[in-house]
């Protein structure tokens, strides 16, 4: 793996078709949240079906935390949908059979010159695509299991969302005063949609 891509560095913001043909950005699909980026050998390997059956099984879980997760193959088109239906997932997959990602990341796994795969790699990026953590699956054991990804989801976003501890001092001082831009969602709510203060009447969530 390239040398800058480690923690607190940046991840490229590569721009790929994705399962319908459809030209994305990973900042796109990132939005404002932590995203689980996977790159894949594609869908011939049985270890990336263990790998994704795995998120596809906790993506509710990774969805209600408001977290990302897209996934980079180098199949083709019909490769790649065929991959992301076997697996049940619900997020977008980006195909590069031009293998940009894998040469331009020095990560191709030359012991498989028959596929000519990138070595597979997990990460978990905050917003920004700045990289929180990075994992080698080249063996299996490499890639991080669901719990693991949960502990650095927990840390990576306690360290972006300013309202990770609604007892930090100011915050409701902040929301009495109508500054919502440390409430992840309610920054984004018209003024008059928003409560003052809580009470039982007044609407709890997002």
């Amino acid at each position: 793996m390239r040398p800058d891509i480690r923690p607190g560095g940046t991840f490229p913001d590569y721009s790929l078709p994705d399962h319908d043909g459809t030209v994305r950005t990973l900042s796109e699909l990132q939005g404002r949240d932590p995203l689980i980026l996977t790159l894949a050998r594609g869908n011939y390997c049985p270890k990336e079906h263990q790998q994704h059956l795995e998120l596809a099984a906790n993506y509710p879980k990774i969805a209600v935390a408001y977290t990302q997760v897209a996934t980079i193959a180098t199949d083709d088109h019909h490769t790649l949908q065929e991959f992301r239906a076997s697996v049940g997932a619900q997020w977008t997959f980006l195909s590069d059979p031009g293998r940009t990602v894998q040469q331009d990341l020095d990560i191709q796994e030359y012991t498989d010159p028959e596929h000519n795969p990138m070595i597979p790699h997990t990460l978990v990026l905050k917003p920004g695509l700045v990289v929180h953590s990075v994992y080698n699956g080249y063996w299996f054991w490499g890639r991080p299991s669901f719990y693991d990804l949960l502990g650095d989801l927990r840390t990576a976003t306690s360290e972006v969302r300013p309202d990770w501890d609604l007892s930090t001092p100011g915050l409701r001082e902040a929301w009495d005063a109508g500054d919502f831009t440390h409430f992840h969602g309610w920054d984004r709510k018209a003024p008059e949609s928003v409560p003052s203060s809580y009470d039982d009447t007044s609407p709890a969530g997002r």
